[in-house]
């Protein structure tokens, strides 16, 4: 009997829809993979790996590569997965507060700001004719509006992770004092992208997938100037911070130098039930006070001027508390100096405030500022009743409600501006106190909250801007490290370990002057801004041109068709 042969079933050919759908998919799981790992790369260039600061410079060359001429839906895609990357091993101390999955929320969440971010990059890459080999700066400019509305919504905004605030051992450091975080942000993200425009020219053609590089004008010229440019940016980039190291802030008042003790009196337990044990906390912070005074009587301590105590150092109300007022004034009575204390207040009804109390031995508080910028999740709870619905952990957070003023304490006759914890991450915090004449910046924080994470060399690495940005001292107290004290060059000449009680005294040299940055306050931040809208402007106005020409091409060919049916007819 003859064998009946059956043709093998029809596989995939070109042009099938199955195909392309496949491939679009595979195109783009290979996107967000390159991207998740230029976040990673981003990540490591923050403290505490002091010496990767660098790292961010390849970061921005790897993403824009995967953002240049790229649709705006594929930049989303490309800048949500960098964002990943970064933010959820950068964020991981979140979880020790909150759990995994509120971390990996907040995570995902504030990635989506750099999903959009990344769109409208990808989008000015559109900027036409010769304005368009420009697309580092147009881009740059872009990423700095995007970290302005990370910084501002919803709920106050999350400013922690600016790429700025990665670069205290940079180069490029000086450049706070000009344009303040913003611009060193931009400065880095610049350098990242103009090394993006120098490794498409070299590879383009090459690798499989990399488009070539858009004509930057006709001929040989177009050519030179494509690669001129960001030779050009990198060349700028590269002396921005020595440059700006070279202008001097405005001179102000003749200051003077005091002697400042940060007390560091470690916490009984770490986590988030470090505080059950609150007259524990404060008691640790009044003995090693007295031990200080102790050394100081026996020659081998300067008599501090003013003592600085962190956050949450008294979370039993001395206003409230005959005890805790008694134990704070001893110490302040043995040391013979003002000390400014982090406590807890009560207020009428259910709600709390976060203060830094100026005392004074015999008299008590002399002065105060409570946090004007409180956490949302942790210090009070917007929509609690909404959020309760996905965790009971929301009923851990607190009931403290934000204060006014201008962030500004009289302590020993020093105007000393403060910043609790995380409001150092926001431009304002030390802006309006410095404009209101403060000499000395103190941060005192509490991170026993999140253990021996990297959270606490993170904001360290925050107060060495602000430092640059003011030209002022910083002092930074902390419950349980890290601690230390910050030149206006933001250069650490001391610092505690974690978890261990601690003492720094430091003789420091109080600054009036004002830098730029100061003055300016957020001028570059909102001029970069605009400059990248304009840019998304153009390129718009770009892709709609390119459309309509597109479709206006396409009838004539359309109406011939049309005519030859006709005629065959």
């Amino acid at each position: 009997m003859a064998s009946v042969r059956v043709p093998p079933a029809p596989g995939p050919v070109a042009g099938d829809p199955a195909v392309s759908r496949r491939q679009r998919w595979l195109a783009s799981g290979a996107v967000a993979a390159v991207a998740a790992a230029a976040g990673v790369l981003l990540y490591l260039s923050f403290p505490p790996r002091d010496g990767l600061w660098w790292l961010a410079v390849p970061a921005f060359a790897v993403l824009g590569l995967l953002l240049r001429d790229a649709r705006p839906g594929r930049g989303f895609l490309a800048g949500f997965a960098f964002g990943l990357g970064f933010l959820v091993p950068l964020l991981v101390w979140v979880g020790a507060l909150v759990q995994t999955p509120p971390w990996l929320a907040l995570s995902a969440f504030e990635s989506l700001f750099l999903g959009l971010t990344g769109a409208v990059m990808a989008l000015v890459s559109r900027v036409p004719g010769r304005l368009g080999v420009l697309w580092p700066v147009w881009a740059a400019a872009v990423w700095v509006g995007g970290e302005l509305l990370r910084g501002s919504v919803p709920f106050g905004g999350f400013p922690w992770g600016r790429v700025g605030f990665s670069q205290p051992e940079s180069p490029l450091l000086p450049v706070a004092a000009i344009g303040g975080v913003p611009l060193l942000s931009f400065a880095t993200v610049l350098a990242g992208l103009a090394l993006t425009e120098l490794l498409r020219r070299a590879v383009a053609g090459r690798v499989a997938g990399l488009p070539a590089p858009r004509p930057a004008g006709d001929g040989r010229a177009g050519a030179l100037r494509a690669v001129a440019v960001p030779v050009v940016l990198l060349l700028l980039v590269g002396v921005a911070g020595p440059l700006a190291a070279l202008v001097p802030p405005s001179p102000g008042p003749p200051a003077r130098t005091v002697t400042v003790a940060a007390i560091q009196g470690n916490v009984p337990r770490l986590g988030l039930d470090f505080n059950a044990q609150r007259r524990a906390v404060l008691d640790n912070h009044a003995r090693e006070t007295e031990n200080l005074a102790a050394e100081i009587a026996a020659g081998r301590q300067p008599q501090p001027d003013l003592v600085i105590w962190p956050e949450n150092s008294s979370d039993i109300d001395p206003l409230r508390n005959p005890d805790a007022a008694a134990r704070i004034d001893a110490a302040a009575r043995a040391v013979r100096a003002p000390i400014m204390v982090g406590a807890v207040l009560v207020n009428p009804g259910r709600t709390t405030s976060n203060a830094a109390l100026v005392w004074e031995a015999g008299t008590g508080v002399v002065d105060r500022q409570d946090k004007r910028r409180i956490q949302p999740f942790g210090e009070y709870m917007p929509w609690r009743s909404f959020f309760r619905l996905f965790s009971s952990y929301v009923d851990r957070a607190g009931y403290f409600v934000p204060g006014g003023g201008d962030g500004l304490v009289d302590l020993a006759g020093v105007p000393t501006a403060v910043a609790i914890c995380w409001e150092i991450a926001f431009d304002d915090a030390f802006g309006d106190a410095v404009d209101a004449g403060a000499q000395l910046l103190a941060v005192p924080s509490n991170n026993a909250t999140f253990g021996f994470s990297e959270m606490t060399y993170q904001q360290m690495a925050m107060s060495r801007v602000r430092a640059v940005e003011f030209d002022r001292p910083v002092v930074v107290a902390t419950t349980s490290g890290v601690s230390g004290m910050i030149t206006p060059q933001g250069a650490v000449t001391a610092r505690t370990g974690q978890f261990v009680p601690g003492v720094l005294v430091d003789r420091i040299e109080l600054r009036t002057t004002t830098t730029l940055s100061a003055r300016l306050r957020s001028g570059p931040e909102w001029t970069l801004t605009v400059i990248g809208l304009l840019a998304a402007g153009a390129a718009c106005v770009a892709v709609r041109r390119e459309r309509g020409e597109a479709v206006g091409s396409a009838e004539p060919s359309d109406r011939r068709a049309r005519a030859g049916k006709d005629e065959d007819g």
